[in-house]
């Protein structure tokens, strides 16, 4: 609609992974992996785009059939086992700059690999961003478990703290409620502006806003993780709510 910001989706997609084999295309609940995440981004309130940023031609075909756009095919320097999310985040904006001679204001990062979220907090997200012109980017969080003030670095044979409290000589010999809270990165939903990418060289740049997000966190990097996703997905489409809120990590796979 007229008047409204152009907010764009860019999924990530590419086809060399080697943890689960082909695992954006793969069938899960009945469906692509894929489809889930572009699926909820055409249901978003304010997402007026959606593209997949892709360097398989399967992907890209299924990605368009469920209503992706999938303008361009990633360079494969951009999609190896190693390489940033900026390189191909960079490398979409620099195309739809040129292309198009234009950018959005946003661009929402949904990723294919944790499809388990609901639409609302994607939408809540991206509310709280364009509230604050001043936030360079968003980043999904939720409360750690563990405190990195209780975290060492082994320098040799020796251990050397990770972080330190300023006044505080052994902040990780203090109990945890006198801690500062940290937050962890879930990946749940995360925004950027494009001149945070292409003149900051970043992807959260110098003032990053903070999401919490209280649900558990599914996704997709071992085969084992496979049937939690499709079972959590089967749940979030039949009662509309997550399978449960335990400050988004899963359990099994980071244990208190």
């Amino acid at each position: 609609m007229a008047g409204e910001p152009y907010i764009l989706a860019l999924i990530l997609a590419r086809a060399g992974s080697k943890g689960v084999p082909g695992k954006n295309i793969m069938t899960i609940a009945d469906k692509p992996l894929i489809a889930y995440t572009i699926q909820q981004a055409l249901d978003s309130k304010h997402i007026s785009r959606v593209i997949v940023s892709t360097d398989g031609a399967d992907i890209a075909k299924i990605s368009r059939r469920y209503g992706a756009e999938v303008p361009f095919v990633r360079p494969a320097e951009f999609a190896q086992d190693l390489s940033p999310d900026i390189d191909a985040f960079r490398h979409a904006l620099e195309f739809l700059r040129d292309a198009e001679a234009g950018l959005p204001e946003l661009v929402v990062h949904l990723r294919a690999t944790g499809p388990v979220r609901r639409v609302d907090l994607i939408d809540q997200a991206i509310t709280k961003m364009l509230a604050r012109p001043e936030a360079t980017a968003l980043r999904s969080v939720t409360l750690a478990f563990q405190s990195p003030y209780k975290m060492w670095l082994l320098d040799g044979d020796y251990l050397s703290p990770v972080a330190k409290l300023p006044g505080e000589s052994e902040a990780h010999s203090m109990a945890r409620q006198f801690l500062p809270k940290a937050y962890w990165q879930n990946g749940y939903v995360d925004i950027i502006r494009p001149a945070t990418v292409l003149d900051e060289g970043s992807m959260v740049g110098a003032k990053p806003l903070a999401f919490v997000v209280n649900e558990r966190e599914f996704e997709i990097d071992y085969p084992e993780d496979i049937s939690k996703v499709e079972v959590a997905l089967r749940h979030l489409q039949e009662v509309g709510e997550p399978v449960n809120s335990n400050g988004g990590r899963d359990p099994d796979r980071f244990p208190v």
